[in-house]
């Protein structure tokens, strides 16, 4: 019978993130996460059987924090803004507060999903399992949408999703003591307006 403990299996994702972030795809291995995470040899090997299904545990993991986040900053912009006079501005903000927060308190994660994409150019397992997070991304971020009253076409999600992934890309990997809230306010502003703003012709 699998092991059923979900402490100790988050544990495990979340210290490969860590390493991912630290040393790369390269310096994961089961028993550098379970020394990370503080627990006996064998564990990891329990949990995930080959080092690729450790690749794509911490993946699903980052996507479930990922929208765990949006979920929370969603809730605090309802809570405090009340009825949005500019809609287009109101989503800007949501973006610049997730984009602001990736880059800075929330990096190292980031880093690791970077490593991941990478890694999954040279791994066709691995790639189908991102793709397979794309589509359920893209799914989540629809009814995220829709719970915040949000007005953008579903058919717009993959356009803001990409954007939003270059400008992360970008912001991530840059030095963490360039990134102001003004930079990344703006780019958020440019990734609704791109995304939002009919196509001419």
């Amino acid at each position: 019978m699998p092991p059923t403990n979900p402490g100790r299996r988050r544990a495990l994702m979340d210290a490969a993130i860590e390493l991912l972030a630290a040393s790369g795809v390269h310096g994961l291995t089961h028993r550098a996460v379970e020394k990370a995470a503080g627990l006996p040899q064998g564990t990891a090997s329990n949990y995930f059987r080959s080092r690729e299904a450790l690749l794509v545990a911490a993946a699903e993991r980052i996507v479930e924090l990922h929208h765990a986040d949006m979920d929370r900053i969603g809730r605090r912009h309802t809570d405090t803004a009340g009825p949005p006079p500019d809609i287009t501005e109101h989503i800007a903000g949501l973006l610049a507060t997730s984009l602001l927060e990736a880059a800075t308190t929330l990096r190292t994660r980031y880093l690791a999903i970077f490593e991941l994409r990478l890694e999954a150019v040279r791994r066709p397992a691995l790639a189908s399992a991102l793709a397979a997070l794309q589509d359920t991304s893209i799914s989540l971020t629809a009814g995220h949408h829709a719970d915040l009253n949000l007005p953008i076409p579903p058919e717009k999600i993959p356009t803001l999703i990409t954007l939003y992934g270059g400008a992360l890309f970008t912001l991530v990997t840059a030095p963490p003591g360039h990134i102001t809230e003004q930079t990344v306010h703006g780019i958020a502003q440019a990734i609704v307006r791109g995304t939002l703003t009919p196509a001419e012709g």
